[in-house]
């Protein structure tokens, strides 16, 4: 009876550990993801920054102007080049 006992013990005490084992490197596993994952949105963070720097750089009116004048040769508009249409009423 006690060879048994000792005998099933010993099981139970692999089972155990076993899942120890195996609980530990579950662990593991999930704490390397969530660090690959922090890290994934720490680079986010810095790419969302600097794509609203860029943003506001490129909507600067003064930008947009000075592409207008060298790229599209545009002019700013004066009052001697403007043309008013009216409707002719009854």
């Amino acid at each position: 009876m006690t060879g048994r006992l000792c005998l099933l013990l010993t099981a139970v005490l692999v089972i155990c550990s076993l899942a120890v084992v195996s609980a530990q490197y579950k662990a593991r596993s999930l704490f390397i993801e969530i660090e690959r994952a922090s890290s994934a949105a720490r680079q986010l963070d810095v790419d969302w920054a600097q794509l609203q720097l860029d943003q506001s750089t490129l909507g600067k009116n003064a930008r947009i102007e000075e592409l207008a004048r060298r790229d599209l040769n545009m002019v700013p508009l004066t009052a001697a080049r403007t043309q008013y249409l009216t409707v002719g009423g009854k």
